[in-house]
């Protein structure tokens, strides 16, 4: 059911046919059954929704469009909206599927409309989307134009997500494979564009990160990053002691002046910061798709400004970069 050959494929004949045949090992190595209990429960989910065909699909707007309500039956939708939330947690989106509104927990769509205007123009890009999660951003990324889209993330669940709206989407050049960004090749240099978006402060060396993300990009390519930041001047970081907004694995929140600065320090060019948004509870919330806590209970009860722990409370930069 999750099947790559048409990616391996594309990328015979290409800049990318080095990375072909570790990739192929790596997709093997972590799709085994044998290697993750869930993978057989959610293959079995997977091969068990119908094949309703969409008779329209825009990638292009908020909510990603696969379908109208009247291009199936009222019990295969009702089946199939049953079937989508055996997949619970759905982080990223949203999607309207047949009519069915898959409420994500993040409003990613606000997301790239804060980045989409300050990018290049994708239109016939080979694209990288680091943490790309079940794949939003990349079918926005496709809808605007990109030649292929790549969504790297290790979690499973979020590559099952993707591959559940892929089966109504049907065989587009945009994936998501179960690999995580210290798993690719060092000095790729192939892409003409890389997006890092939510990813960099889950990583305990923020330098070497940025170093990563530079070395998968052609000469010429572009960094789109968007991350967490807090006010204050150049050399201004906060290192939480333990939890941020209760997130175990967050080490560095650099101000957008020393992010910068980093920046710079790695060789990038033409380094500048697009947007600073307050991440708010519209953006991010609990829904019937993800019914776990979400950024209402990550902050303080008596000071929305501060997280539970006492921090500042979200706030998110987009940064643009080039690479000579």
């Amino acid at each position: 059911m999750m099947d790559y050959t048409s990616l391996y494929n594309f990328m015979d004949n290409t800049r990318l046919a080095d990375w072909r045949d570790l990739l192929k090992r790596q997709i093997d190595e972590a799709l085994d059954e044998s290697s993750n209990g869930d993978l057989a429960k959610w293959n079995a989910i997977l091969k068990s929704l119908p094949c309703s065909k969409p008779t329209h699909i825009d990638l292009d707007q908020g909510a990603i469009l696969i379908g109208e309500p009247d291009d199936t039956t009222r019990e295969k939708r009702k089946f199939i909206e049953q079937t989508m939330k055996q997949f619970h947690p759905w982080r990223k989106g949203p999607y309207s599927l047949f009519g069915i509104h898959i409420d994500t927990e993040w409003r990613s769509d606000w997301k790239w409309d804060r980045v989409k205007d300050h990018i290049t123009p994708l239109e016939d890009r080979v694209v990288l989307d680091v943490g790309s999660g079940n794949g939003y951003h990349g079918w926005r990324m496709l809808g605007a134009g990109a030649k292929l889209v790549i969504g790297i993330d290790p979690f499973l669940l979020s590559v099952v997500q993707y591959h559940a709206i892929k089966h109504f989407i049907g065989d587009e050049p945009m994936y998501v494979v179960p690999v995580g960004v210290e798993k690719m090749p060092e000095n790729l240099k192939v892409f003409d564009t890389v997006f890092s978006m939510g990813v960099m402060y889950h990583r305990r060396s923020p330098i070497d990160h940025l170093y990563e993300l530079k070395s998968f990009l052609r000469p010429g390519g572009e960094l789109v990053l968007e991350t967490l930041v807090i006010d204050g001047g150049p050399e201004k970081v906060l290192v939480p002691e333990d939890r941020y907004a209760q997130m175990r694995n967050v080490w560095f929140v650099p101000s957008c002046l020393t992010l910068e600065s980093w920046l710079k320090r790695c060789g990038f060019n033409d380094v500048r910061c697009v947007n600073i948004t307050k991440t708010t509870f519209g953006e991010q919330r609990s829904t019937d798709w993800m019914q776990w806590d979400s950024l209402a209970n990550f902050l303080d009860p008596e000071n929305p400004n501060l997280t539970i722990e006492g921090y500042p409370a979200p706030v998110r930069a987009v940064f643009i970069a080039n690479v000579g």
